[in-house]
């Protein structure tokens, strides 16, 4: 393409949490621009967060509504080629489904929707439009997350056998919510967030990892979910035993209520020959564990071509020892999907690596963790299925 995508936004204001991240990811490669945002449902933040980015004033809407109708009316050269959309889970389905509807590709926070039913409707229409979808599953952004899963995948260690992945935060050790914070008060409301706090937050994060680095899904768990913080009306603690469908057993652990710790997502995967352990405050580094030979560290650097797999050197910026980190990881989905819907409007084929970004089928499985990890914390059966 000759030109730059075209990116409306829902949500995401000056008074937002991560609307701003989500700018400069989709800015950081040069090949997306904002266009046009309902950035608040508040019309004055809506009106001032507009004009602080500097989108025109006939582009600047105060529902998703008018700007999908208004932006569906511009002429082709004009209106925007997709939207993203950064407002809470109980936010994400009305204007995902409302974009689809009207020709628009979407970019939507994770999780996908509020409920698995949305989310099947999503992928629904979007079998009967042809339009993309991106999930911004952040962590498997990292080059070497794609460098595990590369190396895992391709019978680096052999059979998989032992997945151990943990997410601890502290940030709602407590009632924080009853505090003024703002992030808190939505997160552990079920009418906002869903049946699930710390497991719909940040242990849809975890089981992701799991399964996109190993490519295994899960078949069957057996959850435990805790309310710590008196006073809480959604779980900020949990433990899940898990099973592959290759037969690996997982443990899966995701709090908020560990106090001190910031985003210490971790996994650990080991296999009949070997195994891997990433962790996200030191996201530039993978250490390989064998059983025949002394350990390795892998090291993200764009010129590592001749150690590292394309999908981890494709996603590298700048070369080894100069760190890349979440804002990279953030903007490397963007890219990806960038890439892949320039593809799809100049007729062409994306590459593997440029289609190598989460999308709705992620989103579904997500959804079904939530469900499942939930009902089996409130069942008396060890193992429950998981259903789709």
């Amino acid at each position: 393409m000759n030109r730059k995508l075209r990116m409306g936004m829902v949500g995401g204001g000056k008074d937002a949490f991560i609307g701003a991240i989500h700018r400069h990811a989709a800015n950081m490669d040069g090949l997306i621009e904002l266009v046009c945002g309902a950035l608040s449902i508040n019309p004055e933040i809506a009106k001032d967060s507009a004009k602080s980015l500097f989108l025109a004033e006939d582009r600047t809407y105060l529902t998703f509504e008018e700007m999908i109708t208004k932006e569906s009316k511009l002429p082709a050269d004009k209106k925007m080629d997709f939207v993203t959309i950064v407002t809470p889970n109980f936010a994400h389905f009305a204007p995902a489904m409302m974009a689809l509807e009207n020709g628009f590709n979407v970019v939507i926070e994770k999780p996908i929707t509020f409920t698995l039913d949305e989310a099947k409707q999503l992928k629904k229409k979007l079998a009967d439009t042809g339009l993309l979808l991106c999930l911004t599953h952040t962590y498997s952004g990292y080059p070497m997350v794609k460098q595990a899963r590369a190396m895992v995948q391709g019978g680096a260690f052999g059979k998989i056998r032992k997945v151990w992945v943990e997410y601890p935060q502290g940030w709602l050790s407590k009632l924080t919510e009853r505090e003024g914070n703002a992030q808190a008060a939505w997160r552990t409301d079920p009418k906002k967030s869903g049946k699930s706090g710390c497991m719909g937050d940040i242990g849809t994060h975890a089981a992701h990892l799991s399964e996109y680095i190993t490519g295994h899904k899960i078949t069957h768990l057996c959850a435990d979910l805790n309310v710590m913080v008196e006073g809480r009306l959604l779980d900020d603690d949990g433990n899940v035993l898990l099973k592959y469908d290759n037969g690996a057993a997982g443990v899966l652990m995701a709090s908020q209520v560990a106090a001190g710790e910031e985003n210490a997502l971790k996994i650990r995967i080991y296999g009949e020959k070997g195994g891997i352990e990433w962790a996200q405050q030191e996201p530039n580094t993978l250490l390989v564990k064998w059983q025949d030979q002394p350990a390795q560290i892998l090291r993200a650097g764009g010129n590592y071509g001749d150690r590292l797999s394309s999908f981890a050197v494709k996603n590298c910026r700048t070369p080894g020892g100069h760190p890349e980190g979440y804002l990279e990881a953030f903007g490397n989905i963007y890219r990806n999907f960038a890439l892949t819907l320039s593809a799809k409007i100049d007729g062409t084929k994306a590459s593997p690596e440029a289609l190598d970004y989460p999308q709705v089928d992620e989103g579904i499985r997500g959804m079904a963790f939530i469900d499942n990890v939930v009902a089996s914390a409130k069942s008396d059966k060890k193992w429950t299925e998981f259903v789709i």
